[in-house]
């Protein structure tokens, strides 16, 4: 970085100098030398362009791209198909999300609830059986309806249909259930 700022300052005190030459003296410039000024900027230009568009000319091509589709025409492609997709994870981030955490350590301890008898319902119960098993437990415990102290059977409820009820948290679960 030293070399690159000895460098700068070199070619500043040298057109100083040679702009104050310019001065003293009458500058003649040959057609020659207009042409190799003029070729030197086209090229400084053309290169800049080309490091400011180096992304998309260097664009890997897809399958997607070679082909001829109909949703090219309008893009509906792009809108549902981008580079950033489901597969995206940020660096760290793999596998640490809180309800991650939240089963391993239940795991490591050996107090991971158990949402099924929560809900009273078997492993292998549909969507439409914990909904309807979680309704009516809420029904029954719920504080406002028992008028006892039932907030926290209801938190317990409340947990294990949100697990029980999302396909993905459901699976994440059950290969924790199952480590046991």
């Amino acid at each position: 970085m030293n070399e690159l700022k000895i460098v700068v300052i070199f070619l500043i005190i040298f057109g100083t100098v040679q702009t104050s030459h310019a001065q003293t003296n009458e500058l003649v410039v040959s057609d020659e030398e207009k042409i190799i000024l003029f070729t030197g900027f086209s090229i400084a230009v053309i290169s800049i362009f080309l490091f400011l568009a180096r992304d998309v000319i260097l664009r890997r091509k897809t399958s997607y791209d070679k082909q001829e589709h109909e949703s090219k025409k309008d893009r509906t492609y792009e809108k549902y198909h981008s580079d950033w997709g489901d597969d995206y994870e940020e660096i760290g981030k793999r596998g640490n999300s809180e309800e991650e955490s939240e089963f391993r350590e239940g795991v490591t301890n050996d107090n991971l609830p158990n949402y099924y008898d929560v809900l009273g319902v078997e492993t292998n119960a549909t969507a439409e059986e914990i909904k309807k098993n979680f309704r009516e437990l809420a029904k029954k415990t719920h504080p406002d309806k028992t008028k006892d102290d039932s907030e926290e059977e209801m938190i317990k409820i409340n947990k294990a249909y949100e697990i029980l009820s999302d396909d993905v948290s459901k699976e994440r679960y059950d290969r924790y259930l199952n480590k046991d």
